[in-house]
Order: structure tokens, then C-alpha cells, then sequence
């Protein structure tokens, strides 16, 4: 059985879900879909979300029949009989019917979660009956029966792979099943979620809780590129990456793939697909175990980056300073992106900004704090690389002009990450490419 994730801008149009129909009946393996929301449906259950926060209920329900409208121009494009339009008009009607129902009642965090699972509700059940128009035989699997994670909102496999398989026994004989991404019941038994990208998350661990044959995640661009298309001109497809290179690209900004994704298919050794549900006949590009080739194979950039300086020329070199110093962001459940040391001072990244403030209030006893923000990674991610001593060359020879921050060299064999000023980003993307890889 392989699994096949589409994303919210594979099934964001009537003619892209179309579209997704013929790519899963191509053949007859057995399979689980897994769909995200239409794309701009999250963003808009989010501000549906905030507003009711807010109290502005006139701007919610605005938004709310706004939204509704939207989805009844989909059905009208996605359906042809009239039959199945009005099932799909009633499937959507009770969910916003919800949404309205909000409106009147205390808002609280477990109810936006709620909210927010709406679009993946609807997506799902909107292609189930365009799949019933077309006599398609399949099954619906219902995410927030199998899909859980624990009180540190980590992802229950064991719990997940018993509940999935017993549903499927329930459903022998059908080869096609349809399931949402993103959504699952968190330790309460609530309606949670995977965080944003999480139906790429979602399939990745289906994948492992099944053993799946093969995880394919279908985008709108063909497979994993060497840079970023949005600020590079000339970039190329990756043909192969092994498990270690995807994760630290995804990490540091490759939006193609939810960080998080690559773990649960690393540790069962599933091959991960990254493939472009408008070009389904692009070879895109392989997640395994091998890296395939030696050498650099992408760079990706990070922003949002905040790099906190500690100067401490009484205390850096004591014992334990660099401990207390982590257990300050520990506290704050703040993860560190890299870390240089001298012999009096201290710097770190990190993305999260939200206890900056108490973080360096906590960490000022130790001595001169220094908050530089709008900061960003670049990672030059390849096998070897580190052992590889062109590459150093090459790439600090294309960086003279740049005012690099921090260095990270050594502590990952697939990994440089260097820091830089925002404002010098995409100049150093493009050099880069030049540089590394020859294009322009």
C-alpha cells in the first residue's frame, strides 16, 4: 500500500481535484490519499478564529459567509449532476452551520481548533462525493479516529498504527482510501492539530504506522530544487536526497516539505516521493536512505532569525555557565538553531519570538545581553560536504562581500549554516547559485 498526500494547492481549484481523481486511479495498488484544505482556507479560518478572539463578531460572520460562498462556487465547478451537488451542498451547509453556532458561545483554545479543522473536513468529504459522481469505489477514513498525539504533542505511533489497521480490517476489500491531513485528537481527546504543514507530517506517519511501500507528497513544483525558486531564476530539481540531507533542508527553509515529515519515514525506511501534481510525469525527486551523490546538493534560507549575544569575560569559561545558559531556553521551550563561543561571549539563534523579552531578562545576571533581530540561515546541505574541501572554497569565495554573523561548520557532515543580516538574503541566494552550482 503507498501513500499519496496532495496539498491545498493540488485540490485548491474544481480542476485540480479533477485532476487528483485521475492521478489516484491510475492504477490499482491500494493506497490512502491524504488531503490538506483548499488552499486559503486555513488562512481564513484563522482570521475567522482571531476575530472571535477579538469579539468582532460582525467581522467573523462576514468572513464566515464569505468563505461559505466561496465553497458553493467550488461545488458548482467540482459537480455536474445535481444529485451529488446537493449532497455536497449539505455537507458544507453543516459545517458552516457550525461555524455560526461559534458565534454564539465563550471561545476558548480547544474551539479553534475546531475551527481550524474545518477545511480538512470539508476537503476530504467534498472529494469523496466527486469520487461517488464518478463511480469510484472507495472509503472515507475519518482522521480523528486514528490520528493522535500525547500530552508533549508528540505523535502516538504505536496507538496510530493499532487503530488505523483495525479500521482498514473493517474495510476489506476496498483499495482506495481518502483521510485528512493536519488533524488529529490531542491527550484530552480534543480536536488538535499537526501545526501548519502538517498533512505532510500526517502522511509521513501513516506511511510508518503501515509500512507503507512508498510515501509520495504531490505539490505544485516538480520535487525538491537546489534553491529557492521564488528568488533564484535559474534552479534545478534534485533527483536524490537521503533521509538526513531532506531533514536539514526542511528545516532550514526548503518549504516544499514539513520538517517534521522526514522522522517518522527515516525510522521505518519508507521512500519519500516529492512529486508535481501539474507535471505528474516529472521524475521529481527520491527521499531514501543513500545521499546518491557526494557533494552539495541545495542551499535554503530561514528568516525570521533572532541571534542572542551573551558577553560574560567573569563567568564564560566557569563551570556549568553554558548549562545554566540553555536551561534559561529550555524554560521557555525555546529550541536553538546554532550556537558560536568565544572566549567572552556566547551567541545563539533562535525562530521563536515569543519569550525573547523573559529570555533576556533570565539571562542578564550572566552578563551583557544583546538582542540583533531580522536575521537569517543560509544552509548549504549536501553529502560530505564538511569532508569536502571545494566546497569551502567555493562557497566563502562567493560570500566576500557578504557581512556574515555566525559560522556553523562541523557539527553536521550534510550542513554549513552561516547567518547573515535579512536584508542580504536573496543577494546571497543568488551568489550562491552561481558559485555552488554554476547557474545563473
Amino acid at each position: 500500500m503507498k501513500i499519496m498526500k496532495f496539498g491545498g494547492t493540488s485540490v485548491g481549484k474544481p480542476e485540480r481535484m479533477h485532476q487528483v481523481a485521475q492521478l489516484i486511479t491510475r492504477d490499482r495498488e491500494e493506497k490512502i490519499v491524504v488531503l490538506s484544505a483548499l488552499s486559503g482556507t486555513t488562512n481564513a479560518l484563522v482570521a475567522i478564529g482571531y476575530a472571535i478572539a477579538k469579539n468582532d463578531k460582525e467581522s467573523a460572520k462576514q468572513q464566515i459567509e464569505k468563505l461559505e460562498l466561496h465553497y458553493k462556487e467550488f461545488i458548482n465547478g467540482l459537480l455536474k449532476e445535481e444529485t451529488y451537488r446537493a449532497k455536497a451542498n449539505g455537507i458544507i451547509a453543516e459545517h458552516f452551520e457550525f461555524l455560526q453556532i461559534i458565534l454564539k458561545i465563550s471561545f476558548n483554545e480547544a474551539l479553534n481548533k475546531d475551527i481550524l479543522a474545518q477545511g480538512e473536513l470539508m476537503s476530504t468529504k467534498l472529494f469523496s462525493v466527486y469520487l461517488e459522481e464518478k463511480g469510484v469505489e472507495h472509503a472515507l477514513l475519518p482522521a480523528l479516529e486514528f490520528m493522535s498525539i500525547d500530552q508533549n504533542e508528540e505523535p502516538q505511533i504505536a496507538s496510530i498504527r493499532v487503530k488505523l489497521r483495525q479500521i482498514l480490517q473493517h474495510q476489506a476489500g476496498k483499495k482506495l482510501f481518502i483521510t485528512q491531513g493536519y488533524i488529529c485528537r490531542n491527550a484530552r481527546g480534543e480536536v488538535d492539530n499537526l501545526k501548519r504543514g502538517g498533512s505532510d507530517y500526517t502522511a509521513s506517519l501513516i506511511a510508518a504506522a503501515i509500512q507503507a511501500s512508498v510515501c509520495e507528497i504531490w505539490t505544485d513544483i516538480d520535487g525538491m530544487h537546489n534553491n529557492d525558486p521564488r528568488v533564484v531564476k535559474k534552479t534545478v530539481a534534485i533527483e536524490q536526497l537521503s533521509f538526513d540531507e531532506a531533514a536539514e533542508l526542511a528545516y532550514f527553509g526548503a518549504k516544499i516539505l514539513h520538517p517534521a515529515s522526514i522522522w517518522p519515514a527515516q525510522q521505518f525506511k519508507i521512500p519519500v516521493r516529492l512529486l508535481n501534481t501539474m507535471e505528474p510525469e516529472a521524475k521529481g525527486t527520491l527521499i531514501v536512505e543513500e545521499a546518491g551523490s557526494k557533494g552539495v546538493k541545495a542551499v535554503a534560507a530561514k528568516d525570521g532569525i533572532i541571534v542572542i549575544r551573551i558577553k560574560s569575560s567573569r563567568m564564560l569559561l566557569a563551570y556549568g555557565f553554558l548549562r545554566k545558559i540553555f536551561e534559561v531556553f529550555e524554560k521557555y521551550k525555546t529550541p536553538i538553531d546554532m550556537i558560536t563561543t568565544s572566549e567572552v561571549a556566547v551567541s545563539l539563534s533562535i525562530d521563536n519570538p515569543a519569550a525573547v523579552s523573559d529570555i533576556k531578562r533570565e539571562l542578564e545576571p550572566f552578563g551583557e545581553v544583546e538582542v540583533i533581530r531580522d536575521q537569517s540561515i543560509i544552509a548549504i546541505v549536501g553529502n560530505q560536504i564538511v569532508q569536502t574541501r571545494e566546497v569551502l572554497s567555493s562557497l566563502f569565495s562567493s560570500l566576500e562581500s557578504i557581512p556574515v554573523r555566525m559560522v556553523s561548520y562541523g557539527a553536521s557532515a550534510h550542513n554549513i549554516s552561516i547567518l547573515l543580516p535579512n536584508e542580504y538574503k536573496t543577494q546571497t541566494l543568488q551568489m550562491l547559485n552561481k558559485g555552488l552550482f554554476g547557474l545563473e
